[in-house]
């Protein structure tokens, strides 16, 4: 992609090459010091944000508190509309939008499109949500009264994102967010700044289309001290954070600390049992994707294979094929399979994992390099690889965001369940099997501990209308869809004594 292409997208999408990075809807401001976007295609600058300061976060604070007063009082069906009107912004905008997820985050350019279309996904979900936010009706053990339970708005919602997911989780959150009522504050990372100025920009022309006030949906950037103020802030009741498990205990406790609430989406460890039933072709097609697919940088990845061995040695071999007919390159050629990690620091945690994986006993199937030359100048190209290993391994204990895929046999299905859960996190799994005992018995209580069990699919994506996310070190938040929205709301208990007396519970007696 030449600089007059790369200016088009970003030009399309409202972005200048300094960008003030603060912002309470329309109005953007930005006296901090500049984080500089780059795109790990090939190390190319492609703008600027500034980071906001401690002053222009108290002013986002006030403006959001203020927009809550209003924003709640609307009825959800017409928050609900404004979020549908979005969503078909988003529809105008996602050629564009797509082109600037891989652009910034470098995954392919249909895995960029791919997630603008969850965006656009989760806009319609919430619309019909905001018809569906219902209480119940309970009856009362105290007569001429009624009892029911309802959901009412939280407040200033605050989403914290990763970079391999620039655009979508976000959206995961803000659209439920706002048909429940609440208001946001999000905090992009700061590794792909660019995408949170789109957004915003795109929800502004809601915002100036339905006379909405500042404040519904606000963005803030910058590093770790950022993340704090949200964190540490009681005007948040809820804490979104999507990250590394590290990340996450930081955000649990220091929320927990003020009896806040949290939802956590953390790190996955995610395996595949390959059963000796399974259908071996339709069985890789998920397995390498689920392992090369974004270069191994979702939440979702396949990191291990647990592999029957009567099927041990022709999975392999099938894989070494499969591995062989990669093409790696710029993720913006819809020929190539692998586009780059995000930045030179993931690439030597790439490194470090190669060197752990033989130094614990492993042995390489398909060996990983960092890839040299013109078309790698960014030194972000890594090569996808295979190792033979053993579960408890602390390299294979820990998720590497890297194209690193581990192979381990299993003699029954007893212990490769075993396997699959013997790990510290619980996001994704999955069991490739023809056979109904064992694909229920892996569904079953005493099957996978994790938040997604897959039969015949691999451990990668997920689908708008269940609700993501999973156990352990995950963190056990849950969003997108099922009853995922009650996380954005509290509950209220409500009786009503529509008799002249006034009985007490229980039958107590106070006569006065």
């Amino acid at each position: 992609m030449n600089l007059s292409e790369i200016n088009n997208i970003l030009e399309g999408l409202g972005i200048s090459k300094e960008n003030p990075g603060s912002s309470t809807g329309k109005e953007f401001f930005g006296a901090g010091p500049q984080i500089v976007s780059h795109t790990p295609i090939n190390g190319q600058e492609l703008a600027s944000v500034t980071q906001t300061t401690r002053e222009e976060y108290e002013a986002i604070m006030a403006k959001s508190d203020e927009a809550f007063k209003v924003w709640r009082t609307m009825p959800a069906p017409k928050r609900g509309e404004i979020v549908r009107q979005y969503g078909n912004k988003l529809r105008e905008n996602k050629d564009l939008l797509g082109r600037l997820v891989s652009l910034e985050m470098g995954k392919s350019l249909q895995e960029g499109w791919g997630e603008v279309q969850e965006m656009i996904d989760i806009c319609d979900f919430a619309v019909g949500l905001s018809r569906q936010l219902y209480g119940l009706t309970m009856h009362s053990e105290r007569p001429s009264h009624r009892m029911y339970e309802q959901w009412h708005p939280m407040g200033t919602v605050g989403i914290i994102s990763a970079f391999n997911f620039p655009v979508a989780v976000w959206c995961w959150n803000a659209a439920i967010a706002w048909v429940c009522g609440d208001v946001c504050v999000w905090k992009p990372s700061e590794k792909v700044p660019l995408c949170g100025i789109a957004c915003q920009n795109i929800f502004n022309e809601v915002l100036e289309e339905n006379n909405l006030p500042e404040g519904i949906s606000c963005l803030v950037n910058g590093g770790v001290e950022v993340g704090e103020w949200m964190t540490q802030d009681k005007r948040m009741p809820l804490i979104s954070a999507t990250g590394s498990i590290r990340m996450g205990k930081i955000v649990g406790q220091t929320v927990a600390a003020r009896l806040g609430k949290t939802i956590l989406e953390l790190g996955g460890n995610n395996a595949i049992i390959i059963s000796e039933k399974a259908d071996i072709e339709s069985t890789l097609v998920g397995a390498v994707f689920g392992a090369v697919g974004t270069a191994g940088q979702r939440c979702t990845s396949t990191r291990r294979l647990i592999i029957h061995e009567s099927q041990y040695d022709n999975v392999i071999a099938a894989l070494k094929k499969a591995y062989d007919q990669l093409r790696i390159g710029n993720p913006l050629d819809m020929n190539n399979h692998v586009g780059p990690l995000i930045d030179t620091l993931a690439v030597e945690q790439y490194e470090i994992a190669l060197a752990a994986i033989k130094e614990q006993g492993g042995t390489m199937i398909v060996e990983g390099e960092v890839l040299q030359g013109d078309e790698y100048s960014s030194g972000c190209y890594v090569k996808p690889c295979i190792a033979e290993v053993e579960n408890h391994f602390a390299i294979v204990q820990h998720e590497t965001f890297a194209p690193i895929l581990y192979v381990m046999k299993y003699k029954d299905l007893d212990e490769a369940i075993a396997l699959q859960n013997g790990v510290p996190q619980g996001l994704s799994s999955a069991i490739m099997t023809t056979d109904m005992r064992e694909s229920e018995l892996f569904l079953s209580a005493a099957g996978s501990d994790c938040g997604i069990a897959n039969v015949n699919i691999g451990t990668s994506g997920a689908e708008i209308g269940g609700a993501f996310g999973g156990e352990k070190e995950t963190g056990g938040g849950r969003e997108s869809g099922s009853d995922a929205w009650k996380a954005y709301m509290r509950r209220q208990t409500n009786t009503i004594n529509y008799s002249k007396e006034v009985p007490l519970a229980q039958g107590i007696k106070f006569d006065l």
